[in-house]
């Protein structure tokens, strides 16, 4: 019944290629989105402590009755600069993430910004270590690193981050993080893989694709992220869309396609939608 491929992760761990987003969902609006996305057919969710809705996302897990196998959660450490990461708080918030989803281990745990001017994932880096070494994240990764913070990391610490979760869609493909991911051997997971909607599903060539195959824009669009091998977690609380959004594997993009929507990308840098890492520090 669930079409969705699978990625193996670097530590041998598999992720289905789309999964559920829900940034920005509400927590008290979390627990039917999840459902009916898990309903759906999503077998992986995508939450993070600073978007307040793991308690929700948990309860619709836990009222979903599918198997804890069955399924992939992903949260993320709210790394901001509140408080000083050390151990003891880096362990705390990841304690506090599993009470609200009622979980005993998530499959994904990332950092959520590198804030390099802060200069401390480094040392976070090491207590996640910990955390995958206990088995209560089985796989640990990174969210908006960018190739400078990887290759820091890679000279501190043996443990290759299993995922970079980063903006990334036809409009800001991001080439050079994309092809060190594939050298290190880290998975690209694309958050806002529809560039939320704005600009890209309105451009009059996804618009000629769609109509090629008689699909969304938005459909075209996660096809090309699964045919360039992203993970991909798409966000909607809309039902019809949550389903759409998971319904394309019915068709696949060609050459021509694929070079069109390639060619997207190849305008001024900067179409970036979300903040720049290099500054970002709130």
């Amino acid at each position: 019944m669930n079409q969705v491929p699978g990625i193996k992760l670097n530590n041998g761990t598999l992720m289905p290629q789309l999964g559920y987003g829900v940034w920005q969902v509400p927590d008290d609006e979390a627990e039917r989105a999840v459902g009916t996305a898990l309903e759906a057919g999503y077998r992986s969710v995508d939450t993070a402590a600073i978007y307040g809705n793991e308690k929700g996302t948990g309860k619709a897990l836990a009222a979903s009755g599918l198997p804890r196998e069955d399924l992939f959660v992903t949260t993320k450490l709210w790394n901001g600069p509140s408080r000083r990461w050390g151990r003891d708080e880096v362990l705390r918030a990841f304690d506090d993430s599993l009470a609200k989803l009622a979980l005993d281990h998530v499959d994904l745990y990332l950092i959520h910004w590198p804030r390099p001017m802060r200069d401390d994932f480094l040392a976070i880096w090491k207590t996640f270590e910990e955390i995958a070494a206990s088995g209560r994240a089985k796989a640990v990764g990174v969210s908006n690193f960018r190739p400078a913070d990887l290759e820091r990391l890679g000279e501190s610490s043996d443990l290759v981050p299993a995922v970079n979760q980063i903006e990334l869609h036809p409009l800001f493909p991001q080439t050079e993080l994309r092809a060190l991911h594939s050298r290190l051997g880290i998975t690209t997971e694309a958050w806002s893989p529809l560039g939320q909607g704005k600009e890209l599903l309105t451009l009059p060539v996804v618009a000629s694709i769609a109509a090629k195959h008689g699909r969304s824009a938005a459909q075209v669009v996660l096809r090309w992220h699964l045919r360039s091998g992203h993970v991909v977690i798409p966000k909607s609380v809309t039902p019809a869309r949550i389903r759409e959004n998971l319904d394309v594997f019915g068709f696949e993009l060609d050459a021509e396609d694929t070079a069109a929507l390639d060619a997207l990308g190849s305008g001024p840098a900067g179409r970036r939608i979300g903040p720049d890492p290099a500054v970002f520090d709130v």
